[in-house]
């Protein structure tokens, strides 16, 4: 045994050889391997390696997507089905965090981005000039801001009446919320999916509009306005926010800034004597300050800021019963503009808004508006009303509007000798008379009807209507010579009554509404700030038989039937009327461009939609010129009408002339402000169609085309029945006829030696001296028949 060593162990195959100096060198992976025997520890072992497995260890059970076993279809649905909706928890989860930590982390970065707009800068910034101009590039006027040299109210300044009337207009949480109301915001989403307007926006943020001019209806507009809202409620006081709005918040009139409102809508009032009714009527207007002059709209606003300063307890109820609204001082005008054209002037200004270049906008940039009025055109208008209205009784109003066919650009417009008062080519609603006839010919050539399709034009006649017996009269042809088959284009030039009436019973009311329309009468329109639906029955359905002789639901605006007549000028081509052809801002670059808003009016099939409008010209050709108010050297259409009083039917309460030539159409409206009272001239008779509207659409014809080109109107294919049934005559004046078939299977007359029948001039129906002018083709009327151009008379009857 070696010194101080173990002896060495022998195992399998004989003792090992010790090692050492001199010894063999020791190979050990060639030496046998020692089984020794298990150690039992009281204490755990370290982890084993994943690679070495003990028969005694047991394994947690692990689950895979993967099953060893092969499941049942059932189970394997089931499976399926868990999978599917652990993956749908856990994407909700996700983005339900993402949700929620999202607009938290954009609401502060935007804060650290977003900018307080100074009020004196936005002041400063406000209010420039705008240029209006004529079609020819001719300086209009200026629409220029009231007080533009404005000073800037202190707090102080504001009276608590004023307030008051603001918060409770706008904002009556203003004192409390955090620069928006998440209530309000609420509301006005669920308005809006109602498809319903409503303003979501307090004070704050109507500040931060205004003084960033962004109005863009986007989500990240409203976000950054209301982070804006946020940082300035975080950084200023209330008092300052209230002091910047009310220094920079437009109310109308060119009133930038409470101040200078008050000395818009008060004249000499001062600010610190405001009372509530005043403020109401100012904070009223804050919402839409572009409908600042209309009536119905001020009231409107007036009774609702009132009923929400009762509420919140701000005045009592005594004062809200007996305070009368105010009544504004009369709009002044600094623009060098008067009479008739302040309202082009407010024309524009309505278009400005409807293409979202309102005034407010449009003084920040110091924009340039083009309009499409011509001069001649215009100074043609005004001209021939005073000619011809200048003798005749002041209170006969009147109104012109001349439209381009081909583009639908308004030419001249003249609505009121007053441009202060109200607007009588847009904003009074009229019975169009015998003018509306031209539409009840639309619907019968769509419904197979022709100008040469007959009728009885015998006068009077009755027709039973449901049990109630309605007696229709003819105001021309006395002697009923058209007779039993008169046919539909004698009767438009003689305007018989009987023959439109029995038509458009054949026909229905609701075709000729559709045609209107078609033509160019809106649907519904606002007038003196109260919205009207045009061309309908009770309850919406179609219109009563009254439509047919344009009386009962056939009321129209003066300005919408030159727009209608110059559809058919254009061969059934509708062109939407407007004013501005182009608003460019201060670099000369068009920030608007009118773009053509057309369509085919009366039929898809673009020959068909042309041949409707060409038979309409066809009838309305002769009848200027039987009127005794032909255009000077070149062919024109048109119609008369008179809208008779209800209880005697020789009196008018309107009277029309609409007419065109290819390249103009005008219509002219007479009337008085009372609505059914007697149209009377200056020689106390009663005022038709070819008499005072007549003598001013022609003058302005006239003068507005001279010196242009004569152009003819196409010759119209033939429609349905075109061509009149041949009258029977013999050698002396007494006409004889005998049966025939026309093309509508009906007995009719015929005259072996003409082909068209024709009026002797002996007989024709004459007009009146009326005014200044005087017919000047001979006539054998006495002074007290009408001319053939007019008449709607209908007398109901036991």
């Amino acid at each position: 045994m070696p010194p101080g060593g173990r002896p060495p162990v022998a195992g399998p195959g004989g003792p090992r050889r010790p090692a050492g100096p001199g010894g063999p060198q020791r190979r050990p992976g060639e030496e046998p391997t020692d089984l020794l025997p298990p150690v039992y520890q009281s204490t755990p072992r370290e982890p084993e390696l994943l690679t070495h497995r003990e028969d005694e260890v047991e394994l947690e059970p692990f689950y895979d997507d993967d099953y060893d076993v092969e499941l049942t279809a059932e189970e394997a649905r089931v499976v399926r089905r868990k999978k599917v909706w652990r993956r749908v928890r856990r994407t909700s989860y996700v983005t339900l965090g993402l949700m929620l930590l999202a607009p938290v982390v954009a609401f502060a970065v935007a804060y650290q981005v977003v900018e307080v707009p100074n009020p004196e800068a936005v002041a400063a910034s406000q209010g420039k000039a705008i240029t209006v101009l004529y079609a020819d590039g001719t300086e209009m006027t200026k629409i220029a801001p009231g007080d533009a040299n404005r000073s800037m109210v202190k707090y102080e300044e504001l009276p608590e009446t004023l307030k008051q009337a603001v918060f409770a207009a706008e904002d009556p949480t203003f004192e409390t919320n955090v620069g928006f109301d998440l209530t309000a915001i609420a509301r006005a989403g669920w308005y809006q999916l109602k498809g319903e307007q409503s303003g979501g926006s307090g004070l704050t943020q109507q500040y931060v509009k205004e003084a960033t001019d962004q109005d863009d209806m986007t989500l990240t507009r409203k976000f950054t306005e209301a982070v804006t809202a946020y940082k300035m409620s975080q950084q200023q006081d209330k008092r300052d926010i209230l002091t910047a709005y009310m220094n920079t918040i437009y109310f109308g009139r060119g009133g930038y800034g409470i101040k200078t409102a008050v000395k818009a809508y008060f004249g000499d009032v001062q600010l610190k004597d405001l009372t509530h009714s005043q403020a109401a009527l100012l904070a009223g207007l804050i919402q839409n300050p572009g409908r600042s002059e209309q009536q119905a709209y001020r009231d409107e606003r007036w009774n609702y800021v009132m009923d929400q300063m009762l509420k919140h307890g701000w005045i009592d109820q005594t004062y809200r019963t007996t305070e009368p609204m105010p009544v504004p001082v009369e709009l002044t005008d600094q623009s060098g503009l008067s009479g008739p054209r302040l309202h082009i002037r407010e024309q524009v200004i309505q278009e400005m808004a409807k293409v979202e270049w309102d005034v407010e906008k449009a003084q920040k940039v110091g924009v340039t508006v083009h309009t499409t009025i011509e001069p001649p055109k215009q100074a043609a208008a005004e001209q021939a009303v005073a000619d011809v209205m200048g003798p005749q009784p002041k209170e006969l109003r009147s109104s012109l509007t001349a439209i381009d066919p081909q583009t639908g650009a308004v030419r001249a417009y003249y609505a009121g000798a007053d441009g202060t008062g109200l607007d009588y080519a847009t904003n009074t609603l009229q019975e169009a008379g015998s003018s509306f006839k031209p539409f009840d010919l639309v619907a019968a050539l769509k419904a197979g009807k022709g100008l040469g399709s007959t009728y009885d034009g015998r006068s009077p006649k009755k027709f039973d209507l449901g049990g109630t017996s309605i007696t229709i009269r003819n105001a021309s042809d006395p002697t009923n010579k058209c007779g039993e088959k008169c046919s539909i284009r004698k009767a438009m030039e003689l305007s018989l009554n009987t023959v439109f009436y029995e038509m458009v019973i054949d026909i229905g009311t609701q075709p000729v509404a559709d045609a209107a329309r078609a033509a160019g009468i809106p649907p519904s329109v606002e007038v003196q700030g109260v919205k009207k639906d045009l061309l309908v029955g009770e309850n919406g359905g179609p219109p009563n038989v009254g439509i047919a002789l344009g009386g009962g639901e056939a009321q129209v605006r003066p300005f919408d039937m030159a727009s209608a007549y110059a559809t058919f000028a254009a061969r059934g081509t509708y062109h939407e009327p407007f004013f501005i052809s182009k608003i460019t801002n201060a670099e000369g670059k068009a920030v608007y461009q009118h773009v053509d808003v057309s369509r085919q009016a009366f039929d898809p099939d673009p020959k068909k939609n042309q041949d409707i409008a060409d038979n309409v010209t066809e009838a309305l050709r002769p009848i200027p010129k039987s009127s005794s108010i032909p255009c000077a050297g070149r062919e024109c259409a048109g119609k008369t009408g008179t809208h008779e009083l209800p209880d005697d039917a020789t009196q008018n309460s309107k009277a029309w002339m609409v007419g065109y030539t290819p390249s103009l159409s005008a219509a002219v409206w007479v009337g008085r402000d009372e609505g059914n009272v007697a149209l009377k001239n200056a020689e106390g008779k009663p005022v038709f169609g070819s008499g005072l509207p007549g003598q001013i659409w022609k003058r302005f014809m006239d003068k507005a085309l001279e010196g242009t080109p004569a152009e003819p109107f196409p010759k119209p294919a033939k429609l349905n029945t075109f061509d009149d049934p041949k009258p029977t005559t013999t050698t002396t004046t007494t006409t004889t006829t005998t049966d025939k078939k026309d093309e509508d299977n009906r007995p009719t007359t015929t005259d072996p030696t003409t082909t068209r029948q024709s009026t002797p001039t002996t007989t024709r129906t004459g007009r009146p001296c009326q005014g200044l002018v005087c017919p000047t083709e001979p006539t054998t009327t006495t002074n007290d028949q009408p001319d053939p151009g007019i008449g709607n008379g209908a007398a109901p009857t036991g």
